[in-house]
């Protein structure tokens, strides 16, 4: 699965949130809104690794990510990240108009059985996430994802710093990278399911696990690609392209 010339086709989804402030000055308020996306430092460094990567914003997901196996057939991998279950599962179709609608994560767990390639990503809306509202252990793509989710708020904050510990790391999903991270400050606790492979680890919780379902290949990354929980330190760290490449590529099943 890639193009003719080889290049890796990715598909990004989540990575971007629209902010609403109010601000109280005394007696008075006004309220600001702003639009922000924390995918800008990835998305540069899959495009420098010279993959074809197509972004859909967290906003954009009810009208343009994939319905049909078919479709998702264009790409080699899916990112998730930071985008809860609820995006996917709740189209304009059914929860404006009480239209039915192709369960999206249902789709994308059959094309995962079928050869394609999924990572999903921590953050607050990742897993289990904030308030358990993220909630993809209770959806179809349960059942590809390499790990089980928490039926509550799986967030572990570690503001002092964690340091990463790696079980494999001459594991090809790492690609040669060294196996020393830059401190993480936090992740989403999840715990590996029997059949798959912990290559990195905060002391017991998983960070880095991999698994095959059908001919389909599996990604579970439980801390951040962004702040707040990948700080400067690791997403300017030097093998930061080269680690993502590198995971994006055994997801594909395919040479870095």
């Amino acid at each position: 699965m890639s193009t003719e010339n080889g290049t890796l086709r990715i598909l990004v989804a989540g990575e971007s949130w629209i902010k609403h402030t109010i601000h109280l000055k005394g007696f008075d308020q006004f309220h600001t809104t702003e639009y922000e996306e924390g995918a800008g430092v990835f998305l540069d460094a899959l495009d420098a690794s010279g993959f074809q990567v197509t972004y859909i914003r967290a906003h954009e997901i009810s009208g343009r990510f994939p319905k049909t196996v078919e479709e998702l057939d264009a790409y080699d991998v899916v990112v998730l990240s930071d985008i809860g279950s609820n995006s996917f599962l709740l189209s304009d179709e059914t929860f404006l108009r009480s239209e039915r609608t192709a369960n999206k994560l249902s789709v994308l767990a059959d094309w995962v059985r079928g050869g394609g390639g999924l990572a999903m990503i921590g953050g607050y809306m990742s897993f289990s996430g904030i308030d358990g509202r993220a909630r993809y252990g209770m959806s179809p793509l349960a059942s590809v994802l390499p790990v089980t989710m928490l039926d509550h708020d799986d967030r572990i904050e570690v503001p002092e710093g964690l340091k990463a510990a790696f079980a494999e790391p001459q594991h090809p999903v790492l690609g040669g990278t060294p196996p020393e991270w830059p401190l993480l400050l936090g992740y989403n606790r999840v715990v590996a399911k029997p059949d798959a492979t912990v290559i990195v680890s905060a002391e017991d919780d998983p960070l880095l696990v991999v698994g095959e379902f059908g001919a389909g290949r599996a990604v579970a990354f439980t801390s951040d690609l962004a702040p707040h929980w990948a700080p400067p330190e690791f997403v300017g760290w030097a093998h930061y392209r080269e680690l993502w490449a590198s995971i994006l590529s055994w997801a594909a099943n395919a040479r870095p």
